[in-house]
């Protein structure tokens, strides 16, 4: 759930898309770092979650679509193809080519979805021409996975990826988790308005300029 008073102009409630078929990439964790790195929406800070064993890094940049939420509860991870790292809390301009969909265990035994959304960032130009996560070579693509399997281990739980899926596959994941956001926001917000009351009641309970409540 959101915190009270949460801005809208914060990086998790930035548009999905920056255009059409062009995804806005909240960046958190750059590639070759050993820190992971998270967003909290509660102050608009990027936090050291953890950090990795010896010898392992980010292999890309890792981040989250902002106005998406997935069935764990958070905004969708992507990871952008990119050469260089850029750093928490850059937005890249994304064209999604696929997602390694994924099931993971928590150390509670608790499963549930994880897909990791893969995408190119509209600048690479090594990347620029891949359009399918078919087109990424073999080796990369189970690099990637072997990441994701390792670096769940190190925390405790366990991730299986299911299979590669294809671009409009990863779109669909991604509306389906804009749908989810704005339903989830719009709880947020009935459950946070006050309830109305009679006029005497709400005469009685405004404070007075001046008198220590706010005005």
């Amino acid at each position: 759930m959101l915190p009270p008073g949460h801005p809208d102009d914060m990086l998790d409630r930035l548009p999905a898309y920056h255009r059409r078929t062009i995804l806005n990439a909240v960046i958190e964790t750059p590639r070759g770092s050993r820190n992971k790195f998270k967003f909290d929406p509660a102050t608009g800070a990027f936090e050291l979650g953890k950090q990795l064993p010896a010898g392992a890094v980010f292999p890309y940049d890792f981040g989250f679509v902002p106005s998406t939420l997935g069935d764990d509860g958070d905004p969708l991870d992507v990871l952008v193809l990119l050469e260089t790292a850029t750093f928490p809390g850059c937005i890249v301009h994304v064209r999604l080519i696929g997602v390694i969909d994924g099931r993971q265990r928590e150390a509670s035994g608790q499963t549930e979805q994880n897909p990791r959304l893969i995408g190119v960032a509209e600048e690479s130009l090594e990347y620029g021409g891949h359009r399918h996560v078919a087109d990424l070579p073999e080796g990369l693509l189970s690099e990637i996975e072997h990441f994701f399997v390792s670096y769940n281990e190190a925390t405790g739980k366990t991730y299986e990826p299911m299979g590669r899926l294809g671009p409009s596959h990863a779109s669909a994941m991604v509306g389906a988790s804009e749908r989810r956001a704005s339903r989830a926001r719009s709880r947020a917000k009935r459950s946070a308005s006050p309830t109305r009351s009679s006029p005497k009641a709400s005469n009685r309970a405004t404070p007075r300029r001046g008198s220590g409540g706010r005005p």
